[in-house]
């Protein structure tokens, strides 16, 4: 490298360097592109890194979308049950009310009743048969009224003695054995029981008091206030909740708004010093052009070094377009949409190649080892043999070739199109050269239909495969600089 410091020669010509400082130079220069080259290889990770951060924001988007839907349809569904439990209720008051009316005056009903019946004292007189002692004895026991019991029984005595005796049932629990009350005793008893029932229940009231039924009006329309104030209060509820989901949302996108902001800040940061570096890697190999040219070669130890150093720079891996933050109003349908504010397209995670091509891996593998046309007693041609074999291992390497990278979590993609064309036409050659090998049955028309078939699906699938390797080349070459 010349400076004002170099000597100069007759006062006219600066001196050339020495060959150790031509050496030296080139060394900086060469030592300076690799430095810088090392750095630029971080720039592939770089990018692959942000592009999975621009598709984790906008799964985390679609999730936080999904997520606002799924609580606006939850509060829908609970206005719209809510609304039809009070509109069902209060259809079914007045039903209601000529329940509870029903269930008061049997209230009432069952109340007189039994006033009657606790006022209906038994007497010798009042039955047949019974006398004073045995009135006596029924009161010993509690049974003085005709409201004490309510049936007869027969039942072994209490001692275990002698036959069955009669047993009166009490009304509060119990049965009791009067000795001298028997058959023709405990029928006119009944009988004088049933007697004061019918008169009791013809005395009790057929409708109920106009205060009760008053009362149960007002209860039944202070409910029906409460209903209707509750339905009309339901829209009202379901928008507080809706207006409370809406403010969560906002505010996580809020979130996940300054978030993205910042990466994508650090991101074209980071972006801008590769460039840095790169612009600098172009203006060092154009200095080491200029040194070449200028002082020619600098010796064999060199230079394999600085023909590596001149090397083109590589191609830099495609950038992600930045995502600009979702904002949290919708612009205005009616103004013209800007370069600025043109939407921006959204990486969407790839899909992966599915399981199912694992069969026909699996097939042809299985198919390579055992080949085609040997099972049983059938002896297959050695050429059969041998080609049939290699047909399936091709297929299988050809397969996994194409079905690893695209299951792996950095590279996802579904498989060429075409592939499954050209797997079934494989497996329908391995079929049919099967059946050309079967000696023991008559399938030749089968099998000259099946190698038919076979070869259309591979010149399709070849087809297909060829087409899309064209458009694939066409994008790569206008999306060149």
């Amino acid at each position: 490298m010349i400076n004002s410091t170099t000597p100069q020669r007759d006062g006219l010509s600066p001196v050339p360097p020495s060959p150790a400082e031509t050496r030296a130079e080139r060394r900086r220069l060469i030592e300076s592109i690799r430095a810088l080259r090392r750095l630029l290889d971080k720039r592939r990770g770089f990018e692959v890194a942000d592009r999975r951060r621009l598709n984790r924001e906008s799964r985390d988007r679609t999730r936080a979308e999904a997520a606002h839907a799924k609580a606006l349809q939850r509060i829908h569904e609970k206005q719209a049950r809510r609304q039809r439990s009070l509109t069902r209720r209060l259809n079914g008051l007045d039903g209601k009310r000529e329940s509870q009316e029903r269930q008061a005056l049997a209230v009432l009903r069952r109340e007189s009743v039994e006033r009657t019946l606790n006022s209906t004292r038994l007497t010798a007189s009042q039955v047949n048969g019974i006398g004073s002692g045995l009135v006596r004895a029924l009161s010993a026991q509690g049974i003085g009224t005709a409201a004490d019991f309510k049936r007869v029984s027969w039942g072994k005595a209490p001692n275990g003695k002698g036959g069955e005796v009669l047993y009166i049932h009490r009304t509060h629990g119990g049965r009791v054995h009067i000795n001298g009350i028997g058959e023709h005793r405990g029928r006119p008893l009944m009988e004088w029981r049933r007697a004061a029932v019918a008169r009791a229940e013809a005395r009790a009231p057929r409708e109920l008091p106009p205060d009760e039924r008053h009362r149960i009006s007002e209860i039944i329309e202070a409910e029906r206030t409460r209903l209707r104030e509750e339905l009309t209060q339901a829209p009202h509820t379901a928008e507080a909740a809706r207006t409370e989901a809406v403010r969560l949302h906002t505010e996580a996108l809020t979130r996940l708004t300054a978030t993205e902001r910042e990466a994508a800040r650090l991101a074209a940061e980071q972006r801008a010093e590769f460039d840095a570096m790169a612009e600098q890697l172009l203006a060092l190999q154009a200095e080491l052009s200029t040194h070449l040219d200028r002082y020619g070669d600098a010796g064999r130890r060199i230079r394999r070094a600085q023909s590596r150093a001149l090397r083109p720079v590589p191609a830099l891996p495609a950038i992600p377009t930045p995502r600009k933050p979702v904002g949290l109003t919708q612009p205005n349908p009616t103004t013209a949409p800007t370069p600025d504010s043109a939407p921006v397209p959204v990486p969407v995670p790839k899909v992966r190649a599915g399981l199912g091509w694992l069969v026909p891996i699996l097939y042809f593998g299985l198919t390579t080892v055992v080949g085609v046309g040997e099972l049983d007693d059938n002896t297959a041609p050695l050429e059969l043999m041998i080609t049939s074999r290699l047909l399936a291992l091709a297929a299988t390497v050809e397969l996994l070739r194409l079905w690893i990278p695209r299951r792996r979590r950095r590279t996802p993609s579904p498989m060429p199109s075409g592939t499954g064309p050209q797997a079934f036409g494989v497996f329908l050659a391995l079929a049919a050269a099967g059946m050309f090998a079967d000696e023991t049955s008559d399938v030749f028309v089968a099998a000259c239909v099946t190698s038919a078939l076979s070869a259309l699906l591979l010149l399709a699938g070849t087809g297909l495969r060829l087409r899309t390797a064209q458009g694939e080349v066409r994008e790569d070459t206008a999306t060149t600089p």
